[in-house]
C-alpha cells in the first residue's frame, strides 16, 4: 500500500501513515520521469511559528520531492532552516509579516518566477514558479475575499490573471516584467542590473533572494510549452461536498458564486482537481478549520487547499493525498503522487 493511501485513514491511522512515509525515501532524482514525485502543499499560516512546532520533522517525514509553502509571512533573511536535502526559493510580500509564499525542492529548476507580471498584483508574495524539464510547478497563495466580500473585485481580478498566467507557462508564453531566478554562466544566480554591487552571490536556490535584485523577464519571452501542476491555498470550497456547512456559508467569502464561478473556470480552461477526480464521493475531507467553536474537533471544515494538474497529464496522478494528521496550523498539508512517462 502506497503512502498516500495510508494517508486516506484520516484519523484512525494518521500517525501510522506518516511514520510509513519514511520508507519511500529516493537515492537520486536525476531523473522525474518514469519515477513517481511526491508533491506536497501546506499553508503554515506564519513559518516561523510552525518552525517551534516540529516544521523541519514534518517535512523530513514527507520526504516530498517538491515541498511548498503559502503565508510564511515573513521578509528576507527572517528564517533559516535546516533543510540540507532541499533548495529554498521564496517570495516576500511588500507588507511585513503579511502573505508570503516558498517552494523547497531537491532538484534544481531551470528558472524560478516570482509574479504574474502586473504590478498591482505582485505586491504580495503569492506566486512561486518553478519551471522543470518536464513540467512547471506553481505555488500559489490565493487573495481571501475577506468578510462581506469587501475584496471581491481585487479576487476575481487576480483568479483572471492566475488562469491567463497559467494558460500562458502551458502554452510556452512567459510573462513580462517578472523578477526571475536563473544561474548565469558560473552556476551563481544572476543579479539585475540595479542590484546593488555589494549584493551576495549564491548559487540557485542556495538562499533568501530579494525580487529587487533580480532581473525582470521580457515582453515576448518564451519557453517550451509543457503541463503545469499547481497547489496552494486556493481560498475557495469548490462544491457543496468540499465544505462541512454549505448552506449558512453561501454568499460568505471562500463560498460565494463569484469564486465558485472563477475555480470552475479554471477547470475550464484545461486543469483538473487531482484529489476530488479520485475521490468523487468523499466526504468530510477538508484542509482548513476556524480555530474557532472546536470547528477542527469537530472536523467542521473546508477543503480550499487543492493540486491541480493540466488535464493532458491526469491520468498521470496515481494518488491525492489529505494529510489532516498534521497539525501546527489552521490547515493541513495537502499532496499528490505523480508519475509522468518517460
Amino acid at each position: 500500500m502506497s503512502h498516500c493511501t495510508l494517508a486516506l485513514y484520516w484519523c484512525d491511522c494518521g500517525q501510522r501513515a506518516r511514520l510509513d512515509c519514511g520508507r519511500h525515501a529516493r537515492a537520486s532524482l536525476l531523473a522525474w520521469k518514469g519515477e513517481s514525485m511526491r508533491l506536497i502543499s501546506w499553508n503554515v499560516n506564519g513559518l516561523r511559528a510552525v518552525m517551534k512546532k516540529g516544521f523541519e520533522d514534518i517535512v523530513a517525514e514527507f520526504d516530498a520531492d517538491v515541498f511548498a509553502l503559502q503565508e510564511t509571512k515573513l521578509q528576507a533573511g527572517q528564517a533559516t532552516l535546516d533543510l540540507p536535502q532541499y533548495l529554498e526559493f521564496w517570495s516576500y510580500a511588500e507588507r511585513k509579516g503579511y502573505s508570503g509564499t516558498a517552494v523547497f525542492t531537491k532538484r534544481v529548476p531551470l528558472q524560478v518566477l516570482h509574479g504574474l507580471g502586473s504590478e498591482y498584483l505582485d505586491t504580495e508574495g503569492r506566486i512561486v514558479a518553478l519551471e522543470f524539464p518536464e513540467f512547471w510547478f506553481v505555488d500559489v497563495y490565493t487573495p481571501n475575499a475577506q468578510n462581506e466580500l469587501a475584496r471581491i473585485g481585487h479576487r476575481m481580478e487576480w483568479d483572471d490573471a492566475f488562469r491567463d498566467f497559467c494558460k500562458g507557462l502551458e502554452e510556452g508564453v512567459l510573462p513580462g516584467d517578472v523578477p526571475v531566478e536563473r544561474a548565469d554562466a558560473d552556476g551563481m544566480v544572476a543579479l539585475g542590473p540595479d542590484a546593488p554591487k555589494d549584493t551576495p552571490r549564491h548559487s540557485l536556490g542556495a538562499g533568501h533572494m530579494p525580487k529587487e535584485v533580480l532581473p525582470l523577464t521580457q515582453a515576448g519571452e518564451t519557453a517550451a510549452p509543457k503541463p503545469v501542476i499547481m497547489c496552494g491555498d486556493f481560498n475557495v470550497a469548490h462544491n457543496e461536498i468540499d465544505l462541512k456547512n454549505p448552506g449558512p456559508n453561501r454568499g460568505n467569502a471562500g463560498f460565494s458564486d463569484e469564486e465558485r464561478g472563477k475555480f470552475s473556470d479554471l477547470l475550464a480552461a484545461g486543469f483538473t482537481d487531482t484529489f476530488r477526480t479520485l475521490h468523487p464521493d468523499t466526504t468530510g475531507a477538508y484542509s482548513w478549520w476556524s480555530y474557532r467553536f472546536n470547528a477542527r474537533k469537530n472536523n467542521a471544515g473546508w477543503r480550499i487547499d487543492y493540486f491541480l494538474v493540466s488535464d493532458g497529464i491526469a491520468d498521470k496522478v496515481e494518488d491525492a493525498s489529505i494529510y489532516n494528521e498534521v497539525f501546527g496550523s489552521d490547515h493541513c498539508p495537502v499532496g499528490i503522487d505523480i508519475a509522468l512517462e518517460d
